[in-house]
């Protein structure tokens, strides 16, 4: 596959022996690049290219970031073995009875439990839930680390993990349905256990990445690509550097005061045993930004 542009905006077309190397659209005009040399097709066709294809090319996805989302830990049980995950993807669908959905990716080891066992809890992470919580759950897999290590919990009616940790309610719940929606799938859930743990704030998605600078994991249903443009920092600037892992950037203007790092602290002086907050990389899985 290879991307050629639509008014500035990507096209997937397939290629071959001959693909084209790049397009571009000049007014209603395609212009192919094929070999270094422009190739144009002429006028397009609403059969080939309709308004509705054409305005998903161009579309600005980053609108999808004003869905409202809170920030969630997903939890299920295989056998005797517990498993959690961080999901945006939560949300009431019925009163009576009270039914609710959630969106997992198929590569998950937590939707693996939960297609087993069909059941999951979900409990509803506060405001002020710290990011190594949430790298925990969100950027390291239950395949190489035992997640619960640590965690306060308690095991529910059904027998799955429910986190008490950083939880502001829980809920847990039965699957009735389920939805194979591509990438990821769809467990419709009969609520049948629920509580109120604290009246602290809840953390929502906006919170998440506007204050908290949390980033998305690749396999979540939310996840949206974004390319990280490097640039040279002006010389009275600190400069900035990237974790490599999930894209994180400790600017040291803000530092890391939820491990200690406290306004103004540049990279160099960090502590070599830091991790990245978001997803527990080591320091030198940081490259810097220039």
């Amino acid at each position: 596959m290879f991307t050629p542009k639509l008014l500035g905006w990507p096209i997937k077309l397939a290629g071959g022996r001959n693909s084209v190397k790049s397009s571009i659209i000049t007014n209603s005009r395609i212009v192919f690049n094929i070999g270094g040399v422009d190739k144009s097709t002429g006028m397009f066709d609403n059969a080939q290219y309709s308004k509705i294809e054409l305005c998903r090319l161009k579309m600005n996805v980053k609108a999808l970031y004003k869905l409202g989302y809170g920030l969630y830990v997903v939890a299920s049980r295989k056998g005797d073995r517990f498993n959690g995950q961080i999901a945006n993807t939560v949300f009431q669908v019925t009163s009576e009875p009270p039914t609710i959905a959630i969106s997992i990716n198929k590569n998950n080891l937590t939707h693996e439990f939960i297609k087993e066992s069909k059941v999951f809890s979900a409990s509803v992470l506060c405001q002020d839930t710290p990011l190594t919580f949430i790298g925990r759950f969100g950027f390291r897999s239950g395949r190489d680390i035992d997640k619960f290590e640590g965690i306060n919990y308690r095991t529910g009616q059904s027998g799955v993990p429910v986190v008490l940790d950083n939880a502001t309610g829980y809920l847990e719940a039965r699957v009735t349905q389920e939805m194979d929606v591509g990438t990821h799938t769809i467990f419709v859930a009969e609520v049948v256990d629920a509580d109120v743990i604290s009246d602290e704030a809840c953390m929502t998605y906006d919170y998440y990445h506007q204050i908290k600078r949390g980033k998305t994991p690749k396999s979540a249903a939310t996840y949206v690509e974004e390319k990280v443009e490097a640039r040279k920092e002006a010389k009275s600037e600190v400069a900035k550097y990237m974790c490599k892992v999930c894209g994180y950037i400790y600017d040291p203007g803000q530092g890391d005061p939820d491990s200690g790092i406290k306004p103004g602290t540049t990279f160099e002086k960090i502590p070599d045993d830091w991790v990245c907050p978001v997803c527990g990389a080591t320091k030198t899985e940081f490259e810097r930004m220039d």
